[in-house]
């Protein structure tokens, strides 16, 4: 079980690097997604992990930026947005189609990693993370396809697999459900208030005020996992992929 402050991202002490990936991940994560990367390498689908575990501050950081327009702000169409034609509410709505809430995250549980695909970019391609790289005719469609084969063999699942209006889909984000399913659990309205309210964060007052609105909206409205995801335990190898 996550206490409030690792549920939150303000504590660092259940998650581990992984050098060999180049990510940090929840302990109970580190074996799955080992097996993960080696049964997709067999395949001939190389895996990299281009962000996992993320801290409250840096959260904090991303949030300020999309708040401020320092940082590109997209609508739930994929288009880019013009920050000085948006109230704050439609701003905050803006900001979480796309990025989580500081203290909401569920990088902050060691449990997400967003995933492209190494051998499949060209000498010098900067993942984006847009769905046009996982859909037909971009540079991760054989990734996504392999990841919807085989994602849920190892525990893993998609929280954003489809439009729940609330958080876009990302194809790239895949979750361990044995463990984030009790996070999402333990994350409660009450603990994510408490981060908030004690946070750097621009807009802050504004999200408060329609904190359970966004909770129920962009924190629980995510795709749940398959039965067959949650009944992969730690440390379970799956059989060869066939």
């Amino acid at each position: 079980m996550l206490n409030p402050l690792e549920l939150t991202g303000r504590a660092s002490t259940h998650v581990m690097a992984l050098p060999e990936l180049g990510c940090t991940v929840h302990a109970g994560v580190v074996e799955p997604l080992r097996a993960l990367h080696e049964a997709a390498r067999a395949d001939g689908v190389e895996l990299k992990v281009v962000s996992s575990f993320r801290p409250f501050d840096r959260q904090v950081e991303i949030w300020n930026a999309k708040f401020l327009g320092s940082r590109p702000l997209h609508g739930r169409d994929g288009r880019l947005l013009d920050r000085a034609q948006l109230d704050p509410n439609a701003l905050i709505d803006a900001i979480l189609a796309w990025s989580a809430l500081p203290g909401a995250s569920r990088h902050h549980w060691g449990t997400d990693v967003d995933i492209a695909g190494g051998a499949a970019m060209a000498a010098g391609y900067q993942a984006q993370l847009l769905p046009e790289e996982f859909a037909p005719g971009g540079v991760f469609v054989a990734l996504n396809a392999w990841l919807e084969a085989n994602l849920p063999r190892f525990g893993f699942f998609r929280p954003y697999r489809t439009d729940r209006g609330g958080v876009q889909p990302e194809a790239w984000h895949a979750s361990f459900a044995p463990v984030a399913s009790v996070a999402i659990d333990a994350l409660s309205l009450e603990v994510l208030i408490e981060a908030i309210a004690a946070s750097s964060m621009f807009g802050r007052d504004v999200v408060l005020a329609r904190i359970p609105e966004l909770y129920e909206r962009y924190v629980r409205g995510f795709d749940p996992p398959p039965q067959t995801s949650l009944m992969v335990s730690d440390g379970l190898r799956p059989s060869k992929t066939v």
